[in-house]
Protein backbone atom coordinates (compact mmCIF):
# COMPACT_ATOMS: atom_id res chain seq x y z
CA UNK A 1 0.00 0.00 0.00
CA UNK A 2 2.76 2.52 0.76
CA UNK A 3 4.48 1.27 -2.17
CA UNK A 4 1.38 2.31 -4.41
CA UNK A 5 1.00 5.63 -2.72
CA UNK A 6 4.61 6.70 -3.00
CA UNK A 7 4.23 5.53 -6.79
CA UNK A 8 1.20 8.03 -7.16
CA UNK A 9 2.29 10.83 -5.93
CA UNK A 10 5.82 10.45 -8.00
CA UNK A 11 3.14 10.16 -10.79
CA UNK A 12 1.30 12.65 -10.04
CA UNK A 13 4.71 14.86 -9.59
CA UNK A 14 6.46 14.11 -12.72
CA UNK A 15 2.90 14.42 -14.37
CA UNK A 16 2.47 18.10 -12.89
CA UNK A 17 6.46 18.74 -13.94
CA UNK A 18 5.72 17.61 -17.80
CA UNK A 19 2.65 19.76 -17.99
CA UNK A 20 4.21 23.08 -17.07
CA UNK A 21 7.06 22.71 -19.38
CA UNK A 22 4.74 21.26 -21.96
CA UNK A 23 2.37 24.37 -21.59
CA UNK A 24 5.62 26.47 -21.25
CA UNK A 25 6.70 25.51 -24.83
CA UNK A 26 3.36 25.29 -26.13
CA UNK A 27 1.99 28.75 -25.02
CA UNK A 28 5.44 30.11 -25.87
CA UNK A 29 6.06 28.95 -29.09
CA UNK A 30 2.85 26.93 -30.82
CA UNK A 31 0.82 28.52 -33.37
CA UNK A 32 -2.41 30.22 -32.22
CA UNK A 33 -3.90 27.64 -34.15
CA UNK A 34 -2.84 24.81 -31.50
CA UNK A 35 -3.67 26.83 -28.68
CA UNK A 36 -7.51 27.09 -28.36
CA UNK A 37 -7.08 26.98 -25.04
CA UNK A 38 -4.01 29.00 -24.63
CA UNK A 39 -3.81 32.63 -25.40
CA UNK A 40 -1.42 35.11 -23.45
CA UNK A 41 -1.10 38.27 -25.70
CA UNK A 42 1.42 40.39 -24.16
CA UNK A 43 1.32 43.81 -26.12
CA UNK A 44 -1.96 42.51 -27.60
CA UNK A 45 -5.42 44.28 -28.05
CA UNK A 46 -5.86 47.32 -26.22
CA UNK A 47 -2.38 48.62 -25.02
CA UNK A 48 -2.90 47.01 -21.41
CA UNK A 49 0.98 46.73 -20.99
CA UNK A 50 1.51 50.44 -21.90
CA UNK A 51 -0.83 51.84 -19.81
CA UNK A 52 0.21 50.05 -16.88
CA UNK A 53 3.78 50.63 -17.70
CA UNK A 54 2.49 54.47 -17.51
CA UNK A 55 1.14 54.45 -14.53
CA UNK A 56 4.50 55.84 -12.74
CA UNK A 57 3.91 59.35 -15.17
CA UNK A 58 0.46 60.04 -13.59
CA UNK A 59 0.55 60.14 -9.57
CA UNK A 60 -1.89 62.51 -8.15
CA UNK A 61 -4.45 62.55 -10.98
CA UNK A 62 -7.36 64.21 -10.67
CA UNK A 63 -9.60 61.81 -12.34
CA UNK A 64 -9.27 58.08 -12.87
CA UNK A 65 -11.48 56.32 -15.26
CA UNK A 66 -11.93 52.64 -14.58
CA UNK A 67 -13.81 50.41 -16.98
CA UNK A 68 -13.91 48.11 -20.72
CA UNK A 69 -12.82 49.08 -24.02
CA UNK A 70 -15.73 52.02 -23.39
CA UNK A 71 -13.53 53.38 -20.76
CA UNK A 72 -9.81 53.60 -22.23
CA UNK A 73 -11.36 54.14 -25.78
CA UNK A 74 -14.16 56.96 -24.80
CA UNK A 75 -12.77 58.88 -22.37
CA UNK A 76 -9.72 61.20 -24.21
CA UNK A 77 -7.22 62.07 -21.51
CA UNK A 78 -6.15 64.87 -23.80
CA UNK A 79 -9.35 66.00 -23.69
CA UNK A 80 -9.80 66.42 -20.07
CA UNK A 81 -6.33 68.06 -20.18
CA UNK A 82 -7.48 71.19 -22.13
CA UNK A 83 -9.96 71.55 -19.61
CA UNK A 84 -8.24 71.89 -16.50
CA UNK A 85 -8.37 68.24 -15.21
CA UNK A 86 -5.43 65.98 -15.11
CA UNK A 87 -6.62 62.51 -15.49
CA UNK A 88 -5.04 58.54 -16.28
CA UNK A 89 -7.13 55.77 -18.02
CA UNK A 90 -6.99 52.77 -16.62
CA UNK A 91 -9.31 50.78 -18.56
CA UNK A 92 -8.58 47.10 -20.04
CA UNK A 93 -10.40 44.92 -22.46
CA UNK A 94 -13.87 44.02 -21.29
CA UNK A 95 -13.01 44.80 -17.66
CA UNK A 96 -15.12 43.23 -15.03
CA UNK A 97 -14.88 43.83 -11.31
CA UNK A 98 -12.80 41.50 -10.75
CA UNK A 99 -9.76 42.86 -12.78
CA UNK A 100 -10.95 46.64 -11.62
CA UNK A 101 -10.29 45.37 -8.09
CA UNK A 102 -7.18 43.99 -8.77
CA UNK A 103 -5.73 47.01 -10.22
CA UNK A 104 -7.29 49.31 -8.08
CA UNK A 105 -5.40 47.32 -5.26
CA UNK A 106 -2.63 47.62 -7.27
CA UNK A 107 -2.32 51.10 -8.24
CA UNK A 108 -4.76 53.32 -6.61
CA UNK A 109 -2.51 54.83 -3.83
CA UNK A 110 0.34 55.54 -6.76
CA UNK A 111 -2.35 57.52 -9.28
CA UNK A 112 -5.13 59.03 -5.94
CA UNK A 113 -7.24 60.37 -7.83
CA UNK A 114 -9.62 62.92 -6.20
CA UNK A 115 -12.84 61.26 -8.29
CA UNK A 116 -12.89 58.20 -10.14
CA UNK A 117 -15.25 57.68 -13.01
CA UNK A 118 -16.10 53.77 -13.36
CA UNK A 119 -17.49 53.22 -17.07
CA UNK A 120 -20.46 50.56 -15.96
CA UNK A 121 -21.41 49.05 -18.96
CA UNK A 122 -24.59 46.69 -18.37
CA UNK A 123 -22.99 43.69 -20.49
CA UNK A 124 -19.42 43.80 -18.95
CA UNK A 125 -20.20 44.94 -15.51
CA UNK A 126 -21.87 41.42 -13.95
CA UNK A 127 -22.62 39.77 -16.90
CA UNK A 128 -19.66 38.43 -18.15
CA UNK A 129 -17.48 35.90 -16.14
CA UNK A 130 -14.34 38.03 -17.08
CA UNK A 131 -11.80 35.72 -18.89
CA UNK A 132 -10.84 37.77 -21.87
CA UNK A 133 -10.54 40.57 -19.18
CA UNK A 134 -8.46 38.07 -17.22
CA UNK A 135 -6.14 36.64 -20.03
CA UNK A 136 -5.40 40.54 -20.96
CA UNK A 137 -4.53 41.69 -17.53
CA UNK A 138 -2.56 38.23 -16.80
CA UNK A 139 -0.72 38.93 -20.23
CA UNK A 140 0.45 42.45 -19.46
CA UNK A 141 0.79 43.07 -15.65
CA UNK A 142 3.25 41.65 -12.90
CA UNK A 143 1.57 38.07 -11.71
CA UNK A 144 0.58 38.14 -7.74
CA UNK A 145 -1.82 36.48 -5.16
CA UNK A 146 -4.38 38.59 -6.74
CA UNK A 147 -4.43 37.10 -9.87
CA UNK A 148 -4.31 33.65 -8.38
CA UNK A 149 -7.45 34.41 -6.74
CA UNK A 150 -9.18 35.72 -10.14
CA UNK A 151 -8.19 32.88 -11.77
CA UNK A 152 -9.45 30.28 -8.70
CA UNK A 153 -13.00 32.25 -8.52
CA UNK A 154 -13.34 32.36 -12.69
CA UNK A 155 -12.08 28.48 -12.74
CA UNK A 156 -11.54 28.53 -16.37
CA UNK A 157 -8.59 26.35 -18.30
CA UNK A 158 -7.62 29.46 -20.55
CA UNK A 159 -6.75 31.01 -17.26
CA UNK A 160 -4.96 28.57 -15.36
CA UNK A 161 -2.42 28.07 -18.20
CA UNK A 162 -2.37 31.85 -18.41
CA UNK A 163 -1.48 32.15 -14.91
CA UNK A 164 1.00 29.29 -14.73
CA UNK A 165 2.50 30.36 -17.96
CA UNK A 166 2.64 33.92 -16.47
CA UNK A 167 4.21 33.02 -13.13
CA UNK A 168 6.98 31.38 -15.54
CA UNK A 169 7.85 34.49 -17.38
CA UNK A 170 7.70 36.29 -14.36
CA UNK A 171 9.92 34.33 -12.46
CA UNK A 172 12.64 33.83 -15.93
CA UNK A 173 11.88 37.88 -16.32
CA UNK A 174 11.09 36.83 -19.52
CA UNK A 175 9.41 39.60 -21.11
CA UNK A 176 11.06 42.20 -18.92
CA UNK A 177 12.72 43.82 -22.06
CA UNK A 178 9.12 44.09 -24.21
CA UNK A 179 8.29 47.22 -25.88
CA UNK A 180 5.00 47.79 -27.29
CA UNK A 181 4.44 49.87 -30.39
CA UNK A 182 2.48 53.04 -29.33
CA UNK A 183 1.11 52.77 -32.96
CA UNK A 184 -0.77 49.25 -34.04
CA UNK A 185 -2.81 49.14 -37.35
CA UNK A 186 -5.34 51.53 -36.35
CA UNK A 187 -5.10 52.26 -32.96
CA UNK A 188 -2.65 54.75 -31.68
CA UNK A 189 -1.83 55.05 -27.58
CA UNK A 190 -2.21 58.13 -25.94
CA UNK A 191 0.18 58.45 -22.92
CA UNK A 192 -1.89 58.87 -19.84
CA UNK A 193 -4.15 55.59 -21.06
CA UNK A 194 -6.41 56.60 -23.90
CA UNK A 195 -6.56 54.72 -27.28
CA UNK A 196 -7.17 56.78 -29.92
CA UNK A 197 -8.47 54.99 -33.12
CA UNK A 198 -8.24 55.82 -36.73
CA UNK A 199 -11.87 57.59 -38.63
CA UNK A 200 -14.38 54.82 -39.19
CA UNK A 201 -17.87 55.33 -39.12
CA UNK A 202 -20.52 52.20 -38.52
CA UNK A 203 -22.78 50.83 -40.73
CA UNK A 204 -25.80 50.30 -38.22
CA UNK A 205 -27.33 46.56 -38.31
CA UNK A 206 -30.00 44.51 -36.02
CA UNK A 207 -29.50 42.49 -33.06
CA UNK A 208 -31.80 39.91 -31.18
CA UNK A 209 -32.56 40.71 -27.74
CA UNK A 210 -30.12 40.32 -25.21
CA UNK A 211 -31.03 39.31 -20.97
CA UNK A 212 -28.69 40.50 -18.55
CA UNK A 213 -27.63 38.43 -16.00
CA UNK A 214 -25.55 38.80 -12.78
CA UNK A 215 -22.70 36.51 -11.94
CA UNK A 216 -22.18 36.99 -8.12
CA UNK A 217 -18.81 36.73 -7.97
CA UNK A 218 -18.62 40.34 -10.49
CA UNK A 219 -20.99 41.67 -7.87
CA UNK A 220 -19.31 40.71 -4.91
CA UNK A 221 -16.19 42.34 -6.44
CA UNK A 222 -18.15 45.50 -7.24
CA UNK A 223 -19.31 46.14 -4.16
CA UNK A 224 -15.74 45.63 -2.60
CA UNK A 225 -14.61 48.25 -5.50
CA UNK A 226 -17.50 51.01 -3.89
CA UNK A 227 -16.07 49.91 -0.46
CA UNK A 228 -12.99 51.07 -1.21
CA UNK A 229 -13.63 53.96 -2.74
CA UNK A 230 -15.61 55.30 0.20
CA UNK A 231 -12.91 54.45 2.74
CA UNK A 232 -10.38 56.27 0.39
CA UNK A 233 -12.93 59.46 0.55
CA UNK A 234 -12.47 59.27 -3.37
CA UNK A 235 -15.83 60.99 -5.26
CA UNK A 236 -17.39 58.00 -7.34
CA UNK A 237 -19.43 58.95 -10.49
CA UNK A 238 -20.62 56.02 -12.57
CA UNK A 239 -21.32 56.10 -16.11
CA UNK A 240 -23.02 54.32 -18.71
CA UNK A 241 -21.51 55.79 -21.66
CA UNK A 242 -23.03 56.01 -24.95
CA UNK A 243 -23.60 52.82 -27.25
CA UNK A 244 -25.48 52.50 -30.80
CA UNK A 245 -29.28 53.02 -30.26
CA UNK A 246 -29.85 49.55 -31.71
CA UNK A 247 -27.33 47.84 -29.66
CA UNK A 248 -29.03 49.64 -26.53
CA UNK A 249 -32.39 48.41 -27.55
CA UNK A 250 -31.41 45.23 -27.75
CA UNK A 251 -30.42 45.13 -24.19
CA UNK A 252 -34.18 43.64 -22.55
CA UNK A 253 -33.23 44.32 -18.68
CA UNK A 254 -30.54 47.11 -18.71
CA UNK A 255 -32.82 49.35 -16.84
CA UNK A 256 -33.34 46.36 -13.94
CA UNK A 257 -29.47 46.18 -13.96
CA UNK A 258 -29.52 50.09 -13.76
CA UNK A 259 -31.06 50.47 -10.56
CA UNK A 260 -28.75 48.39 -9.02
CA UNK A 261 -25.56 50.46 -10.35
CA UNK A 262 -27.43 53.79 -9.83
CA UNK A 263 -27.26 52.63 -5.59
CA UNK A 264 -23.58 52.74 -5.48
CA UNK A 265 -22.73 56.43 -6.45
CA UNK A 266 -23.18 59.62 -8.73
CA UNK A 267 -24.80 57.67 -12.01
CA UNK A 268 -25.21 59.42 -15.56
CA UNK A 269 -26.38 57.14 -18.24
CA UNK A 270 -25.49 59.50 -21.69
CA UNK A 271 -27.54 57.00 -23.61
CA UNK A 272 -30.02 59.11 -22.59
CA UNK A 273 -28.03 62.61 -21.63
CA UNK A 274 -26.86 62.43 -25.57
CA UNK A 275 -28.64 61.94 -28.72
CA UNK A 276 -25.59 60.78 -31.12
CA UNK A 277 -26.02 59.20 -34.36
CA UNK A 278 -25.15 55.20 -34.55
CA UNK A 279 -23.90 55.85 -37.91
CA UNK A 280 -21.78 59.09 -37.53
CA UNK A 281 -20.20 59.07 -33.87
CA UNK A 282 -19.31 55.04 -33.48
CA UNK A 283 -17.22 52.51 -35.37
CA UNK A 284 -19.04 49.93 -34.27
CA UNK A 285 -22.19 49.25 -32.52
CA UNK A 286 -20.95 50.23 -28.89
CA UNK A 287 -17.23 52.12 -29.78
CA UNK A 288 -17.20 55.72 -30.55
CA UNK A 289 -14.91 57.35 -33.08
CA UNK A 290 -13.27 60.18 -32.43
CA UNK A 291 -15.79 62.42 -33.53
CA UNK A 292 -18.08 60.93 -30.89
CA UNK A 293 -15.68 60.52 -28.42
CA UNK A 294 -15.08 64.50 -28.26
CA UNK A 295 -18.92 65.46 -28.06
CA UNK A 296 -19.00 62.31 -25.05
CA UNK A 297 -16.14 63.85 -23.39
CA UNK A 298 -17.33 67.56 -23.65
CA UNK A 299 -21.03 66.16 -21.84
CA UNK A 300 -18.92 64.64 -19.00
CA UNK A 301 -16.94 67.81 -18.62
CA UNK A 302 -20.16 70.07 -18.89
CA UNK A 303 -21.33 67.72 -16.07
CA UNK A 304 -18.42 67.96 -13.28
CA UNK A 305 -18.60 72.05 -13.99
CA UNK A 306 -21.99 72.35 -13.74
CA UNK A 307 -22.09 70.21 -10.45
CA UNK A 308 -19.16 71.57 -8.82
CA UNK A 309 -16.82 69.00 -8.91
CA UNK A 310 -14.66 71.50 -10.08
CA UNK A 311 -14.89 73.18 -6.69
CA UNK A 312 -13.84 69.54 -5.46
CA UNK A 313 -11.07 69.01 -6.73
CA UNK A 314 -9.80 72.98 -6.04
CA UNK A 315 -10.09 71.70 -2.13
CA UNK A 316 -8.63 68.70 -2.48
CA UNK A 317 -5.62 70.90 -4.22
CA UNK A 318 -5.71 72.93 -1.63
CA UNK A 319 -5.46 70.51 1.33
Amino acid sequence: MKKFILNTCLFLFFTVIFYIILLFFWMGYAPEFLKPDGNYPIGGYGHLYSRISDIKKHKNTDILFLGSSHAYRGFDTRIFAENGYSSFNLGSNSQTPLQAEILLNKYLDILNPKIIIYEVYPYSLFNSDGVEAALDLIANDKKDFNSLKMALTINNIKVYNAIIYGFICDFFKLNDNFVEEKAKEKDTYISGGFVEKSMSFYKPGSFAKIEIGIIPYQAASFEKIIEKIKKKNIKLILVYAPITKVRYDSFENSVCIEKITEQYGDYYNFNQLMNLNDSLHFYDSHHLNQTGVKLFNEKVIEILNKHKYKELLRYSRSE
